[in-house]
């Protein structure tokens, strides 16, 4: 059913390629997240969804005049009914709920403030006239109606708080707050065709952020999105951050693998010129056999490969930062990371290569991370200082092709 869905969204968008004035229009997403279903430790506090307002926090790439949001209900049984949603520029990063409030503006779908999200559903509002600028950080504010507040699909790690209010409102004095988000999927800019585009950044906590400054926007991939927008050649590129927490390729982890959600996240995701593998880590962690682990994640990576190039993306595979002090670390699976990242340095079966591990690691033991760069003494994931030590190291060149 969910596939039937994505299916015919993914129709549904490529019909909505518009013209004007005798100029091609088309969807490119400015931001997104990857969504899953939400686990029960994550879900939204009281007062809960159903019936309440619930504004959350998004920071873009490059701005537009013309906006859609995208909403996904795709892992829940049950319907949501939403009210009305709004769109505004928003005070902070995300601490605190204040918007300019001169900048509200209403959605609607088919015409209508309000729509019902049948289980597994994907939708897209009606195009709306929002002026954006680069890097803007964006209030979603969404009103419930009815909805459950233990089937939910969302975002968890979203490193961004978001508030709840009671009732259909737009006071949220006294909101509750919680860092996670709810339901919305992306923020998609109507524009020339050809004129922007998108690179997508499939991966697990280390893309989705642990270990950056909550309500700070400073992940590797927004560390990127900055450079690339300061940069002449790049300026009408977006990042889109489709990391998840513990996720796995092949198996087990959280969420869906992403061999399962690469379609709909990389290749079906509007108007991705690039895509960027950064992968790998949780399979290795888990596994009983680093080597033969190593073997099943670069045939992945090598489908992940040949589905780009067949949809005119190009694609470049991330090495696997060191852990050694995590209890992920053992030999075997050393030599399995070893193995990935020789082989995404030296096969050419990706159209280039971000060597995250030879900026991160520490040159004196080179199987753990540079001390410099720890978060929580984990030996895992990077501080804010290893965040940005990532995205500076990305050649921007990749990306002028």
């Amino acid at each position: 059913m969910r596939k039937n869905v994505l299916l015919m969204v993914a129709m549904m968008m490529a019909a909505m390629t518009l013209s004007a004035k005798n100029e091609k229009l088309q969807y490119v997403a400015t931001w997104t997240t990857a969504i899953q279903k939400v686990e029960p430790h994550n879900l939204a506090p009281e007062p809960g969804l159903s019936g309440n307002s619930l504004r959350q926090i998004v920071e873009i790439s490059f701005g537009g005049k013309e906006v859609a949001l995208k909403l996904s209900n795709e892992f829940n049984t049950e319907e949501t009914e939403i009210l009305g949603v709004e769109l505004a520029e928003a005070n902070t990063q995300g601490s605190s709920w204040h918007i300019s409030t001169s900048t509200s503006t209403p959605l609607t779908f088919n015409g209508l403030r309000g729509v019902t999200m049948k289980p597994g559903e994907v939708i897209v509002s009606d195009p709306a006239a929002f002026k954006m600028k680069p890097r803007m950080n964006v209030a979603i504010t969404i009103h419930f109606g009815k909805a459950s507040n233990t089937d939910v699909t969302g975002h968890p790690g979203s490193r961004t708080s978001s508030y709840i209010a009671k009732g259909d409102t737009k006071d949220f004095r006294g909101a509750k707050e919680t860092a996670h988000w709810y339901y919305i999927n992306s923020l998609l800019v109507v524009t020339p065709q050809g004129k922007k585009g998108a690179i997508a950044a499939i991966g697990n906590s280390i893309t989705d952020g642990r270990g950056t400054t909550t309500n700070g926007q400073n992940r590797w991939t927004d560390v990127l999105s900055k450079r690339l927008l300061k940069n002449k050649k790049t300026k009408n590129l977006s990042v889109l951050n489709l990391g998840l927490g513990g996720n796995c390729v092949l198996r087990g982890g959280l969420g869906p693998t992403a061999n399962s959600r690469y379609q709909r996240d990389v290749l079906k995701q509007e108007g991705v010129k690039y895509a960027i593998v950064f992968e790998g880590v949780n399979d290795l962690g888990g596994s009983r056999d680093g080597e033969a682990t190593a073997k099943e994640l670069i045939e992945s990576f090598k489908k992940m490969i040949g589905l780009a190039h067949e949809k005119g993306i190009k694609i470049y595979g991330a090495t696997i930062m060191p852990f050694k002090g995590n209890n992920y670390y053992n030999e075997s699976r050393e030599k399995g990371r070893q193995m990935v990242n020789e082989w995404i340095r030296t096969s050419g079966e990706y159209d280039g290569v971000i060597d995250f591990d030879a900026y991160t690691r520490d040159p004196e033991q080179p199987d753990r991370l540079n001390p410099a760069f720890l978060f929580e003494n984990d030996w895992l994931h990077p501080n804010a200082s290893g965040y940005q030590k990532m995205g500076e190291s990305i050649d921007l060149n990749l990306f002028t092709e």
